[in-house]
């Protein structure tokens, strides 16, 4: 398919997509660190800039568009699909009905589901059968791919194929994670630790995008040794399925601290991979696995509509489970160990909560606390006493 990529990032839905053949034609695009990117790694697809102002997109097959979340997160502004931001999906329909769109692949937080009674979803979904579009939407884990943890909404709406056929020919179960503290990885967000960890068993927490000024917002992994680190900006970019440095175009161009916003941001690269291969290749999926959806009290994690029917399906965000190493294995770079006072505040943190906590998680807390104490350079008060003491 040629591929009219909107919100396109640092196109991780468009590298996913290539994997299976299919061929980003245009990029939209106006956020100047990820336009860096992409000028250098589809250095042949048309880039245009602020959404708001194309007026008309080249002929394409499939429009992709991982539309901005921060309205949507539950981490962000939660302002609703009506936001300043999230409502830049509005381009999304009128773009498609410029071009007569046939096929449409949109990725966006799960929060959306829950947000305003799902009032994001129902608004997309009114607008696809408005247009003749059969969809479906499923909620998928990274972690069917690679050692992250995060769930993500994808929505497929066609005039031309069946999006059910693509997103629930292949399921698998989530496999439990048989690990311990002393034999795997765990990752965890350290700027937790009240209400929750954000653990993970073998895996990290959903990597974020950071603050709009860039600083970054990465999250920690305990080692099996016991030391505790925050990974390194390559493995990061790995973690989402991206080669090491994908983004270092952004820093060559004078945006190197918005790096880590430029993978948090992104589309797990896999992820899309998965659903191009279906788009050549639609399966069957088990069509006894629908239930009404009128009779649901929100929208579920996944459903279709099928050009006369709305219909909840039940299917796990697993549509596979890709051999890969432990995560400790997985790291190729050292990480940079968490610092002192990181590891003290965190630690305070635990010592407050009335979360049931892994089994031995406090000791091995304390104990990089104590390496990174002894480790510290001693400041100038400290040396001087030190050197009166010796005298």
């Amino acid at each position: 398919m040629r591929v009219a990529g909107l919100f396109a990032g640092i196109g991780g839905l468009e590298s996913g997509l290539a994997t299976a053949g299919h061929h980003a034609e245009v990029l939209v695009e106006s956020w100047a660190p990820a336009v860096a990117v992409l000028a250098a790694r589809f250095p042949d697809a048309t880039r245009l800039g602020d959404v708001r102002e194309v007026a008309a997109l080249p002929t394409h097959d499939l429009m992709t568009a991982g539309f901005p979340c921060q309205d949507l997160s539950q981490a962000g502004r939660t302002a609703g699909i009506g936001g300043a931001k999230s409502g830049l999906v509005d381009h999304v329909f009128r773009l498609m009905d410029a071009a007569a769109t046939p096929t449409v692949l949109l990725e966006n937080v799960s929060f959306m589901l829950r947000l305003d009674g799902g009032a994001a979803m129902s608004r997309l979904t009114a607008a696809f059968e408005e247009r003749g579009h059969r969809w479906a939407y499923r909620t998928v884990d990274t972690l069917a791919f690679l050692p992250q943890r995060r769930q993500r909404v994808f929505l497929l709406a066609s005039r031309t194929i069946d999006p059910a056929a693509v997103l629930f020919a292949d399921e698998v179960e989530p496999a439990a994670a048989a690990t311990t503290l002393a034999t795997h990885a765990h990752g965890f967000y350290w700027t937790e630790g009240i209400r929750g960890l954000g653990w993970g068993p073998d895996c990290i927490p959903t990597l974020k995008n950071g603050s709009t000024l860039g600083i970054p917002s990465p999250p920690a992994i305990l080692l099996p040794d016991g030391g505790i680190v925050t990974p390194d900006l390559r493995d990061a970019e790995r973690l989402q399925g991206f080669p090491a440095g994908w983004t270092g175009p952004a820093g060559e161009a004078g945006h190197e601290r918005m790096r880590w916003s430029l993978v948090g941001n992104a589309v797990s690269v896999p992820v899309a991979g998965w659903i191009g291969e279906r788009l050549v290749r639609p399966g069957a999926f088990d069509r006894g696995r629908d239930r009404d959806l009128a009779e649901e009290s929100r929208w579920p994690p996944a459903a279709r509509f099928d050009g006369r029917r709305r219909s909840a399906v039940a299917v796990s965000t697993h549509p596979c489970r890709d051999e890969r190493p432990p995560l400790a294995e997985f790291l190729d770079h050292a990480g940079k160990p968490l610092s002192l006072r990181a590891t003290e505040g965190f630690l305070a943190r635990l010592r407050r909560t009335c979360l049931r906590l892994p089994a031995g998680l406090l000791d091995r807390v304390g104990a990089h606390r104590d390496r990174m104490a002894a480790s510290r350079p001693p400041t100038r008060r400290r040396a001087a006493a030190c050197a009166e003491a010796a005298e």
